[in-house]
């Protein structure tokens, strides 16, 4: 696999294909805790643009604000970062990713899309195989109040000012 040259994945993690044939990033040696694993670069798309481009690109973008996603249309490692409902990765703002915890060699590195997605252009069914696996992947599980405290510090910003507004919200309603 190439690394781009717009986006940064550490050197301790590599993309490569696993059992199932699907690619996904393995730690090639232990990463510490806040350790920065990787930094995205990529092209800014609206919404708009984002439903013009072809489909094997949108599987790539990632939304990083209410109507603004990251993405490329090229080949990239960082591509390769999947879902799972026990993530050890998550956000330090709109494209940095970070260690949650100490990651052995040979884990998977995975971040919980609820972390980046607010909206519905990236549903599937989940088959994370975590024990707290939601089954389904949903572009409104950001607004599950048990993720807002197992992910505190790790959602992108535009999330996190949306869950703030609504534990204000709930606050006021009670």
């Amino acid at each position: 696999m190439r690394q781009s040259t717009d986006s940064y994945l550490t050197a301790k993690a590599q993309a490569r294909r696993k059992a199932n044939g699907q690619m996904g990033i393995f730690a090639r040696e232990h990463i510490a805790k806040d350790e920065i694993v990787s930094v995205w670069g990529g092209e800014i798309y609206t919404r708009e643009q984002l439903t013009q481009l072809p489909e094997p690109y949108q599987r790539y973008v990632m939304q990083v604000e209410d109507d603004f996603f990251l993405g490329g249309e090229g080949e990239d490692d960082t591509n390769y970062f999947n879902h799972s409902c026990e993530p050890n990765v998550g956000f330090a703002g709109q494209m940095v990713l970070l260690a949650m915890r100490d990651i052995a060699r040979d884990e998977e590195l995975c971040f919980d899309y609820a972390m980046c997605d607010g909206s519905a252009y990236d549903e599937f069914d989940c088959e994370c195989g975590a024990p707290t696996c939601r089954k389904r992947v949903r572009g409104d599980d950001w607004q599950k109040p048990e993720l807002w405290e197992r992910y505190r510090g790790y959602f992108l910003p535009y999330l996190q000012r949306r869950i703030d507004r609504l534990r204000e919200q709930n606050k006021n309603d009670s």
